[in-house]
């Protein structure tokens, strides 16, 4: 599990440029972090809602290749329901079906009071090749 969790604290470039940490991972689990900056806010100074997908879309990758295979995702949707300003927003994915090849995920978005922001569904295929040197999917 700790090599997973290394691969995507130092291989995922794009959310380490935006800000967002993996704070914990299990099999099927993962919980990520985003402290709000003004590169976070939208025009109306609200988290842009790419802000908001990148952080579930960052948590639904890490808990889809905690198991080891390369997970890549096939589909998403996100549901937005509150409006964030500032703070630190969280994001925590629960694998709901794992199958050998499709796999589906649900992450929910919490703010610093633990308020429910958006709702991230997301579905993967699974490949055969591994995110683990030496192991095959």
């Amino acid at each position: 599990m700790e090599h997973v969790k290394q691969f995507f604290s130092n291989e995922d470039k794009f959310a380490r440029h935006c800000g967002i940490e993996l704070l914990e991972l299990r099999p099927g689990w993962a919980r990520t972090a985003m402290k709000i900056g003004p590169h976070h806010l939208n025009g109306a100074r609200t988290v842009h809602g790419g802000a908001i997908f990148t952080l579930a879309d960052f948590a639904f990758a890490a808990a889809s290749n905690s198991h080891g295979p390369l997970a890549m995702g096939i589909n998403n949707s996100v549901s937005f329901f509150k409006a964030v300003k500032e703070g630190t927003l969280y994001a925590e994915a629960k694998e709901e079906s794992r199958h050998p090849r499709l796999a589906s995920y649900s992450v929910r978005i919490t703010d610093d009071g633990g308020d429910t922001v958006a709702l991230f569904q997301g579905m993967v295929y699974r490949k055969q090749e591994s995110i683990i040197p030496g192991c095959q999917g």
